[in-house]
């Protein structure tokens, strides 16, 4: 069981808080790009096989994922995720906050372990900045004044960091020149940007049923992202909506409305490919292979989320 190597199992309720979020689901992306970047840069320094320190790092990825996810449920207060409640809907805050610390504790003494300073540094960096855009995301609700920059720097700190620092670290481990690893760092900036662009995207344009959660969430707690960003350019309506925080029965369904009638989604989607091409590109520096193309499909299998 994977939850009780986690978190050991003289921590039942800790386990079942873990093994909750676990048994959900989801892609376990970051994970398969510790694993592609790995096999892609291999072929660069003549090594075989994945070292120990290759899968370690996946699964010290995967548990601080986790452990953001638990704590992002707290702060938005959602009852579910991936279609199945959260951890604080059936444990409470108090061990739904103690599980995500725990987790990201834990991570931390396998990282410690690994021995590498560098992508000791690099990782830790990551949850740092996980606090660094929850605060500027609290710190910019129902502002309609924010810019699409800010908003890229917040999805940079909450998405595209840690997958940054996924495919960065796998490079490291691989022994690869410092400029190859810098292009794995960009490379995993990139898909991670589109991929937070995307997600923004489906907000509003799937069913709750297809999220797992309300549609419309993000706009609805005041969190304004791409599609809402580019829309407020030409709605003078949805900025007075947004500005009364939806005080009024049928003002949300009605701001959603403005924004699925404007270029908004267009917009964010041609923002999400030109973060994606940025990310191909930065992947020609590896030699051909079919590790590669995976990586190239990572990229384009985002994308097909919203085509």
């Amino acid at each position: 069981m994977y939850s009780q190597y986690i978190v050991g199992a003289e921590n039942p309720v800790l386990m079942s808080a873990a093994e909750q979020i676990f048994s959900a689901g989801g892609k376990r992306m970051r994970p398969a790009l510790v694993f592609l970047v790995s096999r892609a840069t291999l072929e660069l320094t003549g090594l075989e096989e994945l070292t120990r320190e290759h899968r370690r790092l996946a699964e010290i990825i995967e548990m601080i994922h986790t452990a953001s996810l638990i704590h992002d449920d707290v702060l938005d207060e959602s009852d579910m995720r991936r279609g199945k409640e959260t951890v604080h809907q059936l444990y409470g805050t108090r061990v739904a906050v103690l599980a995500g610390d725990f987790m990201f504790a834990q991570s931390s003494w396998y990282l410690a372990n690994l021995e590498n300073l560098e992508v000791i540094k690099l990782i830790s960096q990551v949850i740092k900045d996980f606090a660094s855009g929850e605060i500027k995301q609290a710190s910019s609700l129902f502002d309609c004044d924010v810019k699409l920059d800010e908003y890229l720097i917040k999805s940079y700190y909450k998405t595209a960091s840690l997958i940054a620092a996924s495919t960065k670290g796998a490079a490291i481990f691989s022994a690869v020149d410092n400029d190859i690893s810098e292009q794995m760092y960009q490379y995993g900036k990139n898909l991670g940007l589109s991929f937070q662009v995307v997600d923004d995207i489906l907000d509003f344009t799937q069913s709750a049923e297809q999220l797992g959660k309300p549609a419309g969430s993000d706009l609805a707690k005041g969190n304004l992202t791409a599609p809402v960003i580019f829309a407020l350019e030409k709605q003078a309506k949805l900025r007075e909506i947004i500005e009364t925080e939806f005080c009024e029965t049928g003002s949300l369904n009605e701001a959603i409305e403005l924004v699925m009638n404007s270029d908004g989604i267009e917009r964010a989607r041609n923002l999400a490919k030109q973060k994606a091409d940025v990310a191909i590109q930065c992947l020609q520096c590896l030699p051909p292979s079919s590790f590669r193309l995976a990586l190239e499909g990572m990229v384009k299998f985002n994308l097909e989320r919203i085509d």
